[in-house]
């Protein structure tokens, strides 16, 4: 099926519903994206560079 066979407000409709697909999709992968890193940042990140840090300069002295 070609779009230029289509009526112009048939090809604008297509696309808007093109596009209303393309955001949702992007707005439920965001948040899936955020639901994985919420347990990432209740991590310390600072106390265990600081702790492999002290470690290293142990190994090295």
């Amino acid at each position: 099926m070609q779009l230029e066979n289509l009526s112009p407000l048939t090809q604008i409709l297509l696309v808007f519903g093109g596009l209303v697909i393309l955001f949702l999709a992007v707005i439920a992968n965001n948040n899936r994206n955020k639901t994985k890193r919420k347990p990432r940042s209740t991590r310390a990140f600072k106390e265990r560079l600081k702790a492999k840090r002290a470690e290293k300069e142990k190994e090295n002295a």
